[in-house]
């Protein structure tokens, strides 16, 4: 394949459409059943899950259908995440295992994608130490799936394609997406933060934001198929807009959405604070369809860490944001992200973190010990302080954090909430769904609910979780 050189989009799109078309053919031959499995899983973020679902949309185009055992694949794909260490080593223990798999069936392809991939010594390491795999691709061409599995096939060659960052994005790849009542939709790809800590802008590149008309359209669609939940997706969606030809944020982005008449509810991620205005508060409270619930990383509550980390905010602006939010919706729930541990931090400054979750009382955290990423500026800080203390400090951050959500669960007791049914908890028979506000609430049901709201009387608070009754 052309390294390199920047075929249009629309060119591209049809480019891959013929290679899919013959992938289609050879892989009516070369199935081992009657139709041609393919077996994917995806690692990490909900960015992730959607580049996920684009390319079991190229394969289901290609007459795959879908396998959970990877006995059973003539395709294997694992999609990968590079935000922490471990997740790291699980996917090369995962691809490691999948030795025995090619042994037993030589002719399965394997494909490893994703961030990951993006990183130089991630990609020679898959070369020199897992010659079983076929595919080695990065986070810019997903798009040439179908070119890429032609070639391994019909070259019988591995195929290792990285570091191709378009200019332009690629609309109208199909999406095989997971779930039938909540749906992600990409809003922009890329970050130009570089946060000290964070490999993101080095293996998903520069912002580029999508044109609004296809964002508003493909929510448009999902909204007719009866879609209940649209999350829109970017590594910082307060900048979305960057490079586009008419003048427009994100604000006014959701403000087309939600203009979109049916019964639906509108959510975003991630949001950063530096980038956070008045104006995006505003749109949400006078929405008629954006959940009041925003998540907001903050990552630490000391300023000093904070200027560390590059986040370009300190303490006072992060609650100063929340003060104006809260000002404009009494009812907002905040989550957040946490990191736990960053090198040079101190007890005393690890203190102000617990101090700034107490005081935002956040409906949930994710939370992390810090995790070094080769070649982020972080990697090469002084970091004194040992692991086993840093799990000391993550347990007191669970422990405040899991008192605040209890306090929190227990004043719903009695609340009537509306609520979106997800699924049925195999382990006690109960529906499961989300609040506007992102709280799990569990309750007795019928199957018929599956996908759709419901008002629910909580009857009772467990930390996490609510349990309730369904109010005919």
């Amino acid at each position: 394949m052309r390294q390199n050189v920047e075929i249009p989009a629309a060119e591209e799109l049809q480019k891959q459409k013929l290679y899919t078309a013959d992938m289609a053919a050879i892989m009516q031959v070369r199935a081992r059943g009657a139709v041609p499995m393919a077996f994917v899983r995806t690692y990490g973020c909900q960015q992730n899950v959607a580049d996920g679902e684009k390319i079991k949309g190229m394969l289901a185009e290609m007459g795959f259908a879908f396998t959970e055992d990877e006995n059973e694949a003539d395709f294997i794909l694992f999609n990968t995440c590079a935000i922490r260490e471990h997740a790291e080593d699980r996917v090369f223990g995962n691809i490691g295992a999948l030795k025995n798999v090619k042994r037993r069936n030589p002719s399965v392809i394997i494909a490893v994608c994703g961030c990951m991939m993006e990183q130089e010594r991630v990609a020679e390491r898959i070369k020199n130490s897992f010659p079983f795999v076929n595919i080695v691709f990065g986070t810019h061409v997903i798009h040439k799936l179908p070119e890429m599995m032609y070639t391994a096939i019909t070259d019988s060659k591995r195929i290792f394609v990285r570091g191709q960052e378009r200019k332009e994005i690629i609309e109208g790849l199909p999406v095989r997406r997971d779930g039938k009542s909540r749906a992600w939709v990409t809003v922009m790809y890329g970050c130009d933060n570089f946060c000290s800590y964070c490999i993101v802008p080095y293996v998903r590149g520069r912002e580029k934001s999508r044109h609004p008309d296809a964002i508003v359209n493909e929510c448009r669609e999902l909204i007719e198929q009866g879609y209940k939940e649209i999350t829109l997706l970017g590594q910082n969606v307060n900048s979305y807009g960057k490079g586009l030809p008419e003048e427009i944020n994100f604000s006014e982005l959701l403000r087309r959405i939600d203009a979109i008449d049916g019964d639906y509810r509108l959510r975003f991620m991630t949001s950063h604070p530096k980038d956070a205005t008045h104006e995006l508060f505003d749109t949400i409270a006078e929405s008629r369809h954006i959940c009041h619930h925003i998540h907001l990383p903050c990552q630490s509550g000391n300023s000093r860490v904070l200027k560390e980390m590059n986040r370009r905010y300190d303490r006072e602006k992060y609650l100063s944001l929340i003060a104006y939010a809260r000002s404009k919706m009494p009812d907002l729930s905040l989550t957040s992200d946490i990191i736990v541990g960053f090198p040079g931090e101190t007890y005393e400054e690890f203190q102000d973190t617990l101090s700034l979750i107490e005081e935002v009382e956040f409906t949930s955290l994710f939370t992390f010990i810090f995790s070094s990423r080769p070649g982020t500026k972080a990697a090469g800080m002084e970091d004194p302080v040992s692991y086993k203390e840093k799990t000391v400090w993550f347990s007191e951050l669970l422990k405040t954090q899991e008192a605040i959500a209890a306090k929190r669960c227990a004043a719903m007791v009695g609340s009537e909430e509306r609520v979106l049914v997800e699924e049925r908890n195999e382990k006690n028979g109960l529906l499961c769904g989300r609040t506007e506000s992102s709280i799990i609430v569990e309750f007795p049901g019928e199957d018929t609910l599956i996908g759709e709201f419901c008002h629910v009387r909580v009857t009772e608070a467990r930390n996490w979780i609510l349990r309730g009754e369904k109010i005919s």
